[in-house]
């Protein structure tokens, strides 16, 4: 199966609004194939990897998926310029492909990637404490107490609304 190639926890969907997310550990160059069926399964145009690269991104590019390299260190708060290039992707991505996934993944996925579909939930309209929660459900020791403390002091700006009340349409601000 895809998902036991992928890693120790599998992929998991997170899914809100309009805005389709699969975090994920990280691939190496003989798990990529495996891992790029997977995402196109489940449509992901784009990849963001928050962690050193450990596969060729020119593989995904050759399969028509967009690879973002925005690593910053484990353990620590995303860099306000991968935030707002994070946000400034989903936003434009969302609203040109309302049934897209974009998929993030660091090296276990359990820290850096959570913390960004986390922002990205918050952004959105949701509580830190219910996005924490629904990303919990699915990838079981995700977010770790320092990131926890970073997410409940994380003050949104509203950079992911929503036209009206559609679902669809996903602007930044």
């Amino acid at each position: 199966m895809a998902s036991q190639a992928m890693g120790r926890c599998g992929p998991s969907m997170i899914s809100f609004r309009n805005m389709n997310f699969l975090i994920t550990d990280k691939p190496t160059d003989a798990t990529l194939s495996q891992y790029i069926e997977e995402l196109k399964r489940r449509h992901v145009t784009d990849v963001v990897r928050v962690c050193e690269s450990t596969y060729s991104s020119a593989r995904l590019q050759s399969a028509g998926i967009t690879c973002h390299d925005w690593a910053f260190d484990d353990g620590t708060p995303p860099p306000q310029t991968v935030i707002k290039n994070w946000l400034s992707l989903l936003a434009h991505r969302f609203q040109e492909e309302p049934h897209a996934c974009v998929a993030v993944h660091c090296v276990a996925g359990l820290g850096r990637a959570p913390v960004l579909v986390a922002i990205a939930l918050i952004e959105a309209g949701m509580r830190f404490e219910e996005a924490v929660e629904m990303i919990r459900e699915s990838r079981r020791g995700a977010i770790n107490a320092k990131q926890l403390q970073y997410l409940s002091e994380y003050k949104s700006q509203k950079r992911l609304q929503f036209s009206g009340n559609s679902k669809r349409f996903c602007v930044l601000i």
